[in-house]
């Protein structure tokens, strides 16, 4: 079926539509590269982020290498940096603002001022041929970042050179796609900037811890979710909500007291009962609920210390007044404690992806734990602290877990 230029700019509204209503960070970089391959039908692509004078490699998706991985299994891929500067294709492109089609990277003429590098095609035993690449560059003319997309491919699955009639459509796309990611960072810092809040009370909540527990929630709900058949448009959708509330897990921790937070022994049992109360402090924070990512926040800050079997905390609690819902009060008149699935979903991810990180990070206090003594931990604590369902995705998602501790170090 011919494709006319009323589809494309019709399919171009669609997508730059969809992107605009993506909040998070990396959830709008999978959805843009995403989107940019289904215009030019690639095979894969990559995003870099402009950090001053270096282009972060930010996210890659690439058919090919996925195709051989087991099902459920994840594309693995390491960030590093790139020079801004004309050695390079993305530098060249996020020097100039020139977007760049090149018909085959390994015949690039000498007497251009860039070169293509060779050592990932030759790690992973791919070939790359045709390379378009666009810097995502405001309407203030601000390149945010550049859009790499590799191998277009023809109606027959071959290998071709990107169509140059779709060369302006992209530059739509990729101006689009600038606004929504300078957009997204501003979100980002945000957030990062109330966690800082938290951090400088508490040494121990980090920006990389949250990004880590963000990350492995994610991974565990997608999985978890598509065992259960949720439709692939909820699965994104609670996916950009699921990774900002899960930063936030513990923000309520800048209502307790310092000389509890930095306390460097074990709490008497007086200080422990004041500690559990930062799931209630966060809760509050957004109990005025005017958007679903509010709401998930609340939902994840007072239930992410609950434990499956019951026993956490802190149960069901009024969480304006901290005394216990009518018709949940235990004997002594407190609030009973959730389990099972009385737990939100949420809440049970980001338990187990908070325990995993804490247990395999170096702390002020603790060195981090062998890897499989925290995995043993994860097995016993199944149907115990956590729920089996997350447990189970958790370990398929376990690689690309790894690979996330190694982006946030």
């Amino acid at each position: 079926m011919e494709i006319t230029d009323k589809k494309i700019q019709d399919n171009l509204i669609r997508i730059s539509n969809e992107i605009s209503e993506v909040k998070d960070l990396d959830v709008l970089m999978e959805r843009i590269l995403k989107a940019a391959r289904d215009i030019c039908n690639c095979d894969a692509g990559s995003i870099y982020i402009k950090q001053g004078d270096e282009l972060l490699f930010s996210y890659s998706q690439n058919d090919t290498l996925s195709g051989r991985l087991k099902p459920g299994e994840k594309l693995i891929y390491t960030t590093f940096t790139v020079p801004v500067n004309e050695k390079s294709i993305s530098g060249y492109v996020a020097t100039t603002g020139l977007a760049l089609n090149i018909k085959d990277a390994y015949v690039i003429p000498k007497k251009l001022p860039y070169s293509f590098n060779k050592s990932y095609d030759e790690s992973t035993n791919y070939r790359t041929h045709s390379i378009f690449t666009i810097p995502l560059k405001t309407s203030t003319g601000k390149i945010t970042g550049i859009l790499q997309l590799i191998n277009s491919r023809d109606k027959d699955g071959n290998v071709v050179e990107f169509d140059k009639k779709l060369e302006p459509y992209c530059g739509y796309f990729a101006n689009n796609a600038a606004v929504a990611l300078e957009r997204a960072q501003l979100t980002r810092t945000i957030l990062l900037r109330m966690i800082s809040m938290a951090e400088l009370r508490d040494p121990k909540e980090t920006g990389n811890h949250v990004n880590r527990v963000a990350g492995y929630s994610m991974e565990i709900y997608e999985v978890w979710a598509n065992k259960r058949n949720v439709p692939q448009y909820e699965i994104d959708k609670t996916k950009d909500v699921l990774r900002m509330a899960a930063m936030l897990h513990d923000v309520g921790k800048v209502a307790i007291s310092d000389t509890i937070l930095k306390k460097p022994g074990r709490f008497t049992d007086d200080e422990y009962e004041i500690m559990k109360k930062h799931t209630v402090y966060g809760a509050r924070l957004f109990s005025n609920i005017t958007s679903d990512v509010d709401e998930m926040a609340k939902e994840v800050a007072l239930n992410h210390h609950e434990r499956y079997e019951g026993g956490g905390y802190p149960g069901y609690i009024e969480i304006s007044t901290e005394e216990a819902l009518p018709g949940y009060e235990d004997e002594n008149g407190k609030p009973k404690t959730k389990k099972g699935e009385e737990i939100p979903l949420f809440g049970r991810i980001v338990a187990l992806s908070d325990v995993y990180d804490a247990l395999s990070s170096a702390r002020v206090y603790k060195e981090a734990w062998d890897e499989e003594k925290v995995l043993d931990i994860i097995r016993e604590e199944s149907g115990k602290q956590f729920d089996p369902e997350i447990v189970d995705a958790f370990f398929v998602c376990l690689p690309t877990i790894k690979s996330l501790q190694q982006r946030y170090p």
